[in-house]
């Protein structure tokens, strides 16, 4: 098995975290769209679910094409696709082109989810601390979206954010075709066989259903906590404006900086030990919102230690996965990764019904339950052996 330079894995990192970004980019934006279109902030909010929409088609049907042919051959192609969608986003004379433009977005910015497995296939050795620099490269490219996209907007227009990013992706690209080390071994079949055979990996792999489950648990954990703490923040006692909330989001930074730490521990000892207590990070942080209501250092804590709890659990969580069958990286990302955003999507439509139910107490409960799940379903695992 192949091994990685720190250049490498550097140009890896950046080129998955610039390639998710693309996928924030519109969500602090859409006012200066919808101004630019003459259109409601209501169809304005469509490019961003249809950015959405377009990675989850992109994460079933393309990802995992990565075990099928050489992952370094599909990057280029897809960074082809995502560069051709940003021009097309940025020049959309109308607003049906701009649609489709944020759907192709979202399918091809799924890059990041092809070079992960693609890392973790190249190492035998520190696969966890190698794959936590290249999840941070994907944390800190998600953080940094919004951030990028409001300043750009606001000096030379929202077109720009675009066009910026196509650069990116455009000298990314020729970095990405540097010599990385080709794999040998594919999956030999049809397209048809490919897919089937992606589902076939729940089967095959008890530990991916556990493991699968306990990353659904702690994200559905997370986007509860961010949904609701901007109904939370927005009311009496705090009554915060929606920038105010936003700057909460650099807190998190802590769990993106500390993933490759995360990633070093996952690769001493048992995945089972660092699962315990990196969900044991979540249910406590979680639990000093419930004893203290109210308290803006509490929000404080629990944002930064959740963040770290459910990051070290995502890092710890890859590692596991990606020693399963190093053939099958790709399709048993695509099975992991739909479950975990599935989870996000779960934990964000029920905190707001819970929200609309019961306020602050009845979704904290919600996050305690889950996070209470997430350990039970950690414990009664079968020990998880570091495996290389």
């Amino acid at each position: 098995m192949a091994s990685l330079t720190k250049a490498q894995v550097f140009i890896m990192a950046a080129t998955a975290g610039i390639s998710v970004a693309n996928v924030y980019y519109s969500q602090p934006i859409l006012n200066a769209i919808a101004h630019t279109f003459q259109i409601s902030t209501e169809k304005a909010g469509i490019i961003s679910v249809l950015g959405q929409v377009g990675y989850g088609i992109g994460l079933f049907f393309l990802t995992p094409i990565g075990d099928m042919i050489e992952r370094k051959r599909l990057i280029l192609y897809l960074q082809a696709g995502l560069f051709i969608s940003l021009l097309l986003m940025a020049f959309s004379p109308t607003l049906p082109m701009l649609y489709v433009g944020s759907l192709l977005i979202g399918v091809f910015s799924v890059v990041a989810q092809v070079i992960l497995p693609m890392a973790a296939s190249l190492v035998k050795e520190n696969r966890g601390k190698i794959v936590g620099q290249i999840f941070t490269g994907i944390l800190v490219g998600i953080l940094v979206a919004r951030v990028f996209s409001g300043f750009i907007t606001n000096w030379l227009g929202w077109q720009y954010v675009y066009l910026l990013s196509a650069v990116m992706v455009f000298f990314t690209g020729i970095l990405m075709q540097a010599d990385f080390p080709p794999m040998h071994e594919h999956f030999n079949g049809t397209y048809t066989g490919l897919l089937k055979s992606t589902v076939d990996q729940l089967r095959r792999f008890p530990l991916l259903r556990r493991t699968a489950l306990t990353g659904m648990l702690a994200f559905g954990t997370l986007s509860a906590f961010w949904v609701t703490l901007t109904f939370y923040l927005s009311e009496a006692p705090f009554n915060y404006s929606a920038s105010l909330i936003g700057l909460f989001g650099l807190l998190a930074a802590a769990g993106a900086l500390l993933a490759p730490l995360f990633g070093k521990l996952a690769d001493k000892g048992t995945h089972s030990r660092s699962l315990i207590f990196s969900t044991g990070l979540t249910l406590i942080s979680i639990l000093v919102l419930k004893l203290f209501p109210g308290s803006l250092t509490g929000i404080w804590l629990t944002v930064i230690l959740l963040d770290i709890g459910v990051q070290a659990t995502q890092v710890t969580n890859i590692a596991i996965i990606y020693s399963l069958d190093h053939l099958a990286n790709s399709r048993i990302n695509m099975v992991y990764m739909t479950s975990y955003f599935a989870g996000g999507a779960l934990g964000t439509y029920l905190s707001i019904l819970l929200w609309n139910a019961g306020g602050w107490s009845w979704s904290t409960s919600f996050m305690i339950f889950l996070g209470a799940l997430a350990i039970f379903n950690v414990v009664s695992t079968p020990r998880m052996q570091k495996t290389n």
